[in-house]
């Protein structure tokens, strides 16, 4: 998206996200894609707190260059997982993620799919994850228009941390 089309939308009060994305661009997770699943999930500190009430860390965590993700683990089974065979630890056998749906809870980078997000100058800046317009099966499937939907894509933690950039990965 080039300068003149960037946006700044308010998400919450007094919480502004800068927009690089195209404002048409719709997003809904569609049965059977589970490709954001096949990553590790990083957490922020916030997520390790919430996660640790719902699961045992020690079995569903591991630190990587500093900084806690939950474990990928190998599947038996050929769908909803990654080349490798592996996938998030909370994706049940049908695909599913058991934090989501038992829970009724999900770690922040979980929320922010398929959006990228990072910091710029002091703001908070958001456009589509290069890979998710190679892998991701629901952008542009739906009615269900991103920039109308930023809180649930943005929780509004990522304007508290020192560092929310995305591209970190296990």
């Amino acid at each position: 998206m080039s300068a003149d089309t960037t946006r700044r939308v308010e998400v919450y009060p007094d919480r502004e996200a800068v927009v690089e994305f195209d404002p048409n661009l719709t997003f809904e997770c569609v049965d059977d894609c589970t490709w954001c699943c096949h990553h590790g999930v990083l957490l922020y500190d916030r997520d390790l707190l919430e996660l640790a009430q719902r699961a045992n860390l020690a079995e569903t965590t591991t630190d990587f260059r500093g900084e806690k993700f939950v474990t990928r683990e190998a599947k038996d089974r050929e769908e909803h997982v990654a080349d490798d065979g592996s996938a998030c630890a909370f994706l049940r056998e049908d695909g599913l993620c058991s934090l989501h749906l038992e829970e009724d809870w999900k770690p922040a980078r979980c929320s922010v799919f398929p959006l990228g997000v990072w910091l710029e100058d002091g703001d908070l800046h958001v456009d589509i994850r290069e890979s998710a317009h190679d892998h991701c099966d629901g952008l542009n499937v739906s009615e269900r228009r991103v920039i109308d939907n930023l809180e649930a894509f943005l929780p509004e933690l990522l304007w508290e941390l020192q560092n929310p950039d995305s591209e970190r990965e296990l």
